[in-house]
């Protein structure tokens, strides 16, 4: 069971977890967005524990960086790990945390050839974004030439999270939407998700309910509703360590690189177009648990947004995010539908409930760019 502590009292529940592990030289892994935040830096400074800092990776990071932290943490015999970020600082902490204790001796790409032996690391979590809900899975993305690897041990899951809203102050207006909105789409992909549970989907309806109750407040940087967004990025999160994500996510990574939009920019405006798709065609449902259920779970997904029908939560759904302003990406050549409909990952469209082939994904992508 993962825990949660809070920033509040000057951080003391950090110092607790620091003293209940007996951490002697801690690995902090942190991105770019430490710079900014002031508190957190002085709080870190004035820890008595000593602290190794890494940040040598980029957004969408590669194995090479993964490698250099580990031979930095056996090098400087660390015995904890910290990591403070969004999703890329997350999952670089994750691999480090994964291949400290196997050989990296070898071929150079020596421990994604490996069995992952798991470890009980001390591994504490910050998330600067309420967004990903990367510290609750126990998934792991690095690039290795060129081709994403996705690493997966539920032994890279964080064992403590620590919240605080104040991280979320200084976040661009534009990333804040966008983060959010990946959020939004976590839960509501799981809760569609073939492989759906009851925990599952309890997560997705609290997570769904509280992105809706927060969203203005969020917006608006009110320190409460920052609160509660980070832990409905989480919970989020949590539904899709059950689940994994489904069509949406599948067809929005290409979106991102063609057109230099945010992750969660990308998943919202394809979920937008998926959803009620799927709402009209449930007669192509590939859940084993049949169409009968699919139209269930539609309508429990319709109760969380607090609508009375399916039909009106597609609405609403877009609705939201058309009232974020979010651009919707012109294309830049007649070709670019054809490089969109050909990059779609298979094996999440078989978590996605309605069957949907080529020519489904090239009209979804037309409609998704106003074509």
């Amino acid at each position: 069971m993962q825990k949660v502590i809070t920033a509040e009292n000057n951080y003391i529940q950090l110092d607790e977890w620091l003293k209940d592990n007996s951490v002697k030289k801690l690995m902090l892994v942190c991105d770019s967005s430490l710079r900014s935040l002031t508190a957190v830096k002085d709080k870190l400074s004035k820890l008595d524990t000593e602290m190794i800092e890494f940040g040598d990776f980029q957004p969408n990071p590669v194995y090479e960086s993964v490698v250099r932290g580990v031979e930095i943490f056996r090098r400087e015999s660390c015995d904890a790990i910290m990591a403070i970020g969004g999703g890329s600082a997350m999952d670089v902490a994750k691999c480090i945390k994964l291949y400290s204790n196997m050989e990296g001796g070898g071929e150079k790409d020596s421990y994604l050839r490996q069995q992952i032996v798991p470890n009980d690391i001390p591994f504490l979590a910050m998330p600067t974004t309420a967004g990903t809900g990367s510290e609750a899975t126990r998934y792991a993305v690095i690039y290795y030439e060129g081709s994403k690897q996705s690493v997966a041990d539920y032994s890279c899951i964080p064992g403590t999270v620590l919240f605080d809203p104040g991280v979320l102050k200084t976040l661009p207006i534009y990333q804040k939407k966008s983060t959010m909105l990946d959020a939004f789409c976590h839960a509501t992909e799981s809760f569609w998700s073939v492989n759906s549970t009851d925990e599952s989907k309890a997560y997705s309806a609290e997570a769904i309910r509280m992105v809706l109750a927060n969203m203005d407040g969020y917006l608006a940087n009110d320190e409460a509703a920052n609160a509660n967004m980070l832990k409905a990025a989480n919970i989020a999160g949590k539904a899709i360590n059950i689940t994994q994500t489904t069509a949406g996510h599948a067809m929005c990574y290409k979106l991102t690189s063609l057109y230099g939009i945010a992750h969660g920019h990308a998943a919202a405006l394809c979920d937008k177009v998926l959803f009620p798709y799927m709402i009209s065609n449930t007669d192509k449902c590939i859940d084993s648990r049949g169409e009968e259920y699919l139209k269930g779970a539609f309508a429990e997904i319709a109760k969380a947004m607090d609508c009375d029908t399916p039909e009106l939560a597609t609405k609403k759904f877009a609705d939201i995010v058309d009232k974020l302003e979010l651009e919707v990406p012109k294309t830049n050549s007649d070709n670019d539908i054809d490089v969109l409909k050909t990059s779609v990952n298979p094996v999440r469209l078989k978590n996605n409930p309605v069957g949907l082939d080529v020519p489904v994904i090239e009209k979804l992508y037309r409609e998704i760019l106003g074509e």
